[in-house]
């Protein structure tokens, strides 16, 4: 492991090769050093080292946090993509899907398809701008029109299709019967 000073800075200990942990071998990027560099901390050398930041206050717990809303917003564009891919190729239960069905099934899974990737960009932007926000030490509250708009869309696409195959199977129920 290597102690001292490199050109004046004191370097960290470099835990041995792990390529579960640390895939690309980096050194980490200690944030508060970086503060100077007029360039987002997402784009400080070394590009795939881990973010140092001193736990001062609720640093740890703030940074932990943040990390769990992105997972949150992950799974969320993971859900919408399934629903997408499951309504493109006509998952039925029971029996052959009817040609309204096969009509709406391109339409709305690519419009679920679009509302994951909305939700993925989404949550990797607010991850980020959070993450530039706490390495400034800035306050700040996570909310905004944006995060509000896209829930209030995906909301109402989910509830609209709920409306709309309670509406087909109730159509195609009273047709076969």
């Amino acid at each position: 492991m290597e102690h001292g000073t490199a050109g004046g800075e004191p370097t960290l200990p470099r835990p041995p090769y792990n390529p579960i942990i640390n895939m690309a071998n980096s050194n980490p990027v200690i944030v508060d050093e970086h503060l100077q560099h007029k360039h987002h901390i997402f784009l400080s050398r070394p590009y795939l080292g881990a973010l140092l930041v001193e736990n001062s206050t609720s640093d740890a717990r703030d940074h932990c946090a943040n990390e769990r809303t992105f997972l949150s917003w992950l799974r969320l564009s993971m859900y919408l993509g399934v629903v997408s891919i499951a309504i493109i190729i006509s998952f039925h239960f029971y029996g052959a899907s009817t040609s309204l069905e096969r009509r709406m099934s391109l339409p709305l899974g690519i419009i679920f398809w679009v509302l994951s990737l909305g939700c993925l960009v989404n949550g990797f932007v607010n991850y980020v701008r959070t993450v530039r926000k706490y390495s400034h030490k800035a306050a700040l509250v996570q909310s905004g029109w944006v995060t509000e708009v896209i829930f209030t869309v995906v909301g109402a696409v989910i509830l609209g299709s709920c409306i709309l195959f309670l509406a087909t199977d109730a159509k195609s129920s009273t047709n076969s019967g």
